[in-house]
């Protein structure tokens, strides 16, 4: 088998892998998208599911591929990546994804992968081949999106009290029932449009490193694009069932009114993040809109152990990524 051949099966080896991440963050993040509407009693989990995979796919004709760009040509110096670095970030970010969703700790499959690009990044040629910008802006959403999504979904949770004062607890119950379906589909929408271009990038990342694609084009092939919207469409379709009880129950109590508070509050989160090309955490926008609708009601009504559970596992998730893709950076260059 000549080089040609090798580069060629290498490369499509680590597509699929690529894919497969995305079918997993679909899957392990699935509970972002249903949690709420599901604990309500909107939706039945099996329609949830269709529901939410079906609005991630049609985010392919919403969204620009800002978040794609960030990924494929903002973290990383160019020509520092190659498929060795790729190979290392996916199974750091797999692996870690792997270990959170068996413990049903809703951690993020963003930030796994962006550990897992620097981790592997690092490895190879140190801090300085990082693209500072990049990592401080996704770096910096880990802090700036759960505390936007609680600021927008208690506010939002704070206008609907006032704007419904004079209707009966069953009328409101009644309507947000209908409204969440709303919020739900904005939801996904934003969780398909921001996290299937992560995975979008990283392969685009792999075919210019590897010559399959030119720095200067634009945008990735579109085979790219719709492989990976399908796959986390396919992903959500299966569903992250350990995480929905946590996200939908654990954190706080939800009726109708406060899922779509906190659905509403996430959806223009990522909106928001995603027009400006930064791969944000869905699991943490959400989790934040839920404690804010939460806290509205009284700070009781939110336990907060197991919301400090949750902070511990996003602070872990970029250095325990980087650490796991470090280690199969160093095994692939034996490999591969």
């Amino acid at each position: 088998m000549d080089a040609v051949q090798v580069s060629f099966w290498v490369v499509a080896l680590l597509v699929v892998l690529a894919v497969l991440f995305d079918f997993m963050n679909g899957f392990h993040d699935a509970a972002n998208s249903i949690a709420t509407v599901v604990s309500t009693g909107v939706l039945k989990p099996q329609q949830a599911v269709v529901f939410a995979a079906t609005f991630n796919v049609i985010a392919i004709f919403v969204f620009h591929l800002s978040v794609a760009a960030t990924v494929g040509k903002g973290i990383v110096q160019p020509g520092i990546v190659d498929h060795h670095v790729v190979f290392g970030a996916l199974v750091g970010a797999i692996a870690w994804n792997v270990i959170t969703w068996w413990y049903g700790i809703p951690s993020s499959s963003s930030h796994a992968l962006i550990g897992g690009i620097v981790g592997a990044v690092i490895a190879k040629s140190g801090v300085g081949a990082l693209v500072a910008g990049g990592v401080l802006k996704t770096v910096a959403f880990i802090f700036v999106s759960p505390l936007l999504g609680y600021l927008l979904g208690s506010l939002m949770m704070v206008l609907v009290a006032w704007v419904c004062r004079r209707s009966s607890p069953l009328r409101v119950d009644n309507w947000f029932r209908r409204l969440q379906l709303v919020s739900a589909g904005l939801y996904s929408l934003g969780h398909g449009g921001n996290d299937a271009q992560k995975t979008i990038g990283i392969i685009w990342m792999l075919l210019i490193a590897t010559g399959y694609a030119n720095a200067t084009d634009a945008m990735p092939p579109a085979w790219v694009i719709w492989s990976c919207y399908i796959a986390i469409g396919l992903g959500t379709m299966f569903g992250g069932w350990r995480i929905v009880k946590t996200m939908g129950q654990k954190i706080t109590k939800l009726k109708p009114v406060g899922g779509f508070c906190a659905e509403t509050g996430g959806a223009l989160t990522l909106f928001l993040a995603t027009a400006l090309g930064i791969p944000v955490s869905t699991t943490h926008t959400i989790t934040g809109a839920i404690v804010g609708v939460g806290s509205v009601r009284s700070a009781s009504a939110v336990r907060w152990g197991v919301a400090g559970n949750i902070v511990w596992a996003w602070i872990l998730t970029i250095p325990a990524s980087a650490f796991i893709a470090a280690v199969f950076y160093w095994l692939g260059l034996q490999i591969l």
